[in-house]
């Protein structure tokens, strides 16, 4: 004789798993390097965190580390729980920071560099740090938006903080830049040190990965890119 199965608690059910219900619904992709905090409700993020560090104690449990006697570990689930949502992966998180764009009174239509701008990130193949530096030239025209120089740091450290592979990152900077700027150009140019390749793997501690986007008038101008590169360079 059949019995009756208790039913599911709508709040018994993972948060993070309403989440990627959510998502899914809305036919977003949710990468590594994905902002999904449009799908994230009041207080649903100070639960993830607390899902993602009774997963990490399992993970501590599952390397045989004795949490319990070992001082040194005992909070370590929380601190990386907290670190992880609350700052190096926060970029997936949290919403876009505020930016004031002005209109481009004077109708500046010479080469800005912006840089070099700290850059910090992980790796999204093994979660090691990606440490560098990122350059920004743009071409404004009388149509572009000018931003405040502070403001080019938050927006690339908005897209950093998150799990990513540096040719995507660049790619992603690009992308949000020509949205908020509308110039007639844009480069990016990126240095970096992978410690998936310093601290494992190959172990070797000299490499550094440098990569760029060129658009608009960058891309068509060669003197221009030049210009922007020698300048950077110095």
């Amino acid at each position: 004789m059949a019995t009756d199965q208790p039913r599911k608690n709508v709040h018994d059910e993972l948060v993070s798993a309403r989440i990627r219900a959510r998502i899914k619904a809305a036919g977003v992709r949710f990468h590594a390097n994905d902002n999904i905090a449009e799908f994230i409700q009041d207080g649903e993020l100070e639960a993830l965190q607390a899902e993602v560090q009774a997963k990490l104690a399992g993970v501590l449990e599952s390397l045989v580390i004795d949490v319990e006697s070992d001082h040194n570990t005992q909070d370590t689930a929380k601190r990386v729980a907290k670190m992880y949502l609350q700052e190096v992966f926060r970029g997936r998180y949290q919403a876009p920071p505020p930016v004031t764009e002005f209109p481009n009174i004077e109708r500046l239509n010479e080469l800005m560099i912006v840089g070099p701008i700290t850059v910090r990130s992980a790796c999204s193949h093994h979660l090691c740090p990606i440490m560098g530096k990122v350059w920004v030239g743009v071409m404004p025209n009388e149509h572009s938006n000018l931003i405040g120089l502070s403001k080019y740091a938050r927006l690339i450290e908005w897209i950093m903080s998150r799990p990513q592979i540096q040719e995507e990152a660049v790619s992603q900077v690009a992308d949000l830049l020509m949205e908020k700027l509308q110039p007639d150009g844009l480069a990016i140019v990126m240095e970096a040190d992978h410690f998936c390749m310093h601290w494992r793997g190959v172990k070797d501690t000299e490499s550094k990965m440098i990569n760029s986007v060129m658009r608009g008038s960058f891309l068509r101008d060669a003197n221009l890119r030049r210009e922007f590169l020698a300048l950077i360079r110095k």
